[in-house]
């Protein structure tokens, strides 16, 4: 069983950034692959970010390229989303998933390769 715990969300100013944390428990291997993903009012959770086991290779949807950075820190059990240039249309709830099945690498950028997640932590954009 795995435990994730998403940090850093709150509201800020468009242009602004913020750095969100996800802090995994409950699981002795660390090298699985992470994922962030967001859900804004009224559709459909769509893929932001993901990072693979080592680290060695990262995944951006084209809305964020440029603007997000995924990193992780495997002795620290903990992934990073940091966020710059943010706009109004980066609102949402963001959270944190796991892979579930180590010795398989699937698309990193499909919902149905993670098993564990988060509560989700809010961000807000404004104007």
């Amino acid at each position: 069983q795995v435990q994730l715990v998403e940090s850093g969300g709150g509201l800020v100013q468009a242009g602004g950034s913020l750095r969100l944390s996800c802090a995994a428990s409950g699981r002795t291997f660390t090298g699985y692959a992470m994922g962030w993903f967001r859900q804004a009012p009224g559709k459909e959770r769509a893929f932001v970010a993901a990072i693979s086991r080592s680290g060695g290779s990262t995944y951006y949807a084209n809305s964020v390229k440029g603007r997000f950075t995924i990193s992780r820190d495997n002795a620290k059990n903990t992934v990073y989303l940091q966020m710059n240039s943010l706009e109004p249309e980066d609102t949402a709830v963001y959270s944190c998933a796991a892979e579930g099945n180590p010795y398989y690498s699937g698309s990193l950028y499909l919902e149905s390769t993670y098993t564990y997640w988060g509560q989700g932590t809010q961000v807000t954009v404004s104007s």
